[in-house]
């Protein structure tokens, strides 16, 4: 049995340490580009097999390696981030403390730095810090194994305040709301919407970038004509929001901002027998367990659970649901309009 060598509320109490810390590398990155420079730190710094590394994550990747240096030293660990490489050029994994073999660490550890990079580099939007942790089965260890998740707001210029939000498998998921001035939180409550029916709401169906645009584009039209009253130019019923953020677009679910997000592009690149292109990864859900906890329904879009192996390169599909009532009335729809184009199972 593969069980982790101490309880969920020391993982959660490091993580939240490291949110703080990538979290104040940012700020001061911002702090530090002049308003002639801060287009800079949208500047490309390399490309990786998982996605575009831009400036701003060139000042985070050290904060996050060092501090995995120092928890090493108490605990082994595998560390599984996008932009990292070990001693033997092994892309997205590195153990520490240096050295030490994938098989002898305590427990992996799965982290996207910042989540929504490209919102924040502009300085339009939040990004998070996203990060889990599955007792150590080797590279078979997977999403669903995650016992413990954060994920920490890393606000704009003009917030001065930041929420953190945290889990552990079976005991719920609870939040705060940090002042960035005077160091204070306040709890948080975490409350997913318990409206039936998507009229008058948000819902978003991903379509991020150019590629599978008119499919998301196909697919919201279907599940706003049976789920959201119909559709009518004039008055319309149904609102779409694309957070550039996993960990943001679950937090947006979370709190009952949004009804229902569907990232589905990696069935829409295989519907279109297309490469795969930039879809979310393992990192990107490596604190969904907080949005399970709090009551989100997720799903693969196929009828399925969400889950996929702990590493920086496989895609991973998800829908998220704010209450079952929703995932009843929308599902249908999604998974016929998938096996009406053919795909149903990977």
């Amino acid at each position: 049995m593969h069980l982790l060598p101490r309880d969920g509320a020391y993982f959660v109490e490091h993580l939240r340490e490291l949110g703080r810390q990538v979290r104040h590398a940012a700020i001061a990155a911002r702090q530090i580009a002049t308003s002639a420079e801060s287009q800079r730190l949208a500047q490309v710094a390399r490309e990786t097999a998982a996605d575009t590394i831009y400036e701003l994550d060139t000042h985070i990747d050290p904060v996050l390696e060092d501090f995995c240096r120092q928890w090493g030293r108490e605990l082994p660990l595998v560390l599984i981030a996008e932009g990292i490489e070990d001693e033997n050029g092994t892309e997205g994994m590195k153990c520490f403390p240096t050295g030490t073999a994938p098989a002898d660490a305590a427990f992996r550890l799965i982290v996207d730095p910042i989540d929504g990079t490209r919102g924040l580099m502009y300085d339009k939007r939040s990004g998070w810090l996203l990060a889990g942790v599955a007792a150590n089965k080797g590279p078979s260890t997977r999403l669903s194994d995650i016992t413990a998740a954060v994920q920490v707001e890393i606000p704009t210029s003009k917030q001065n305040q930041s929420d953190v939000l945290w889990a552990v498998r079976g005991m719920g998921a609870a939040a705060a709301r940090e002042n960035l001035d005077t160091g204070g939180s306040t709890p948080l409550v975490l409350r997913p919407s318990g409206v039936a029916d998507i009229a008058h709401g948000f819902g978003s169906v991903v379509s991020f970038f150019p590629g599978t645009k008119a499919l998301a584009a196909e697919l919201m039209e279907l599940i706003s004509l049976h789920c959201g009253g119909g559709i009518d130019p004039g008055r319309p019923l149904v609102f779409d929001d694309q957070y550039i953020s996993t960990g943001g677009q679950l937090y947006e679910i979370m709190v009952g901002h949004d009804r229902f997000i569907a990232d589905v592009r990696p069935h829409f690149y295989r519907m279109t027998q297309q490469p795969a292109g930039l879809c979310a990864h393992a990192y990107d859900l490596g604190s969904m367990l907080i949005a399970q906890e709090a009551g989100v329904i997720l799903s693969n879009g196929l009828g399925a659970a969400v889950d996929g192996v702990l590493d920086v390169t496989s895609p991973v599909a998800w829908v998220a649901y704010a209450n079952k009532a929703l995932r009843d009335r929308i599902e249908p729809v999604m998974v016929k309009f998938f096996a009406d184009h053919r795909l149903s199972e990977y």
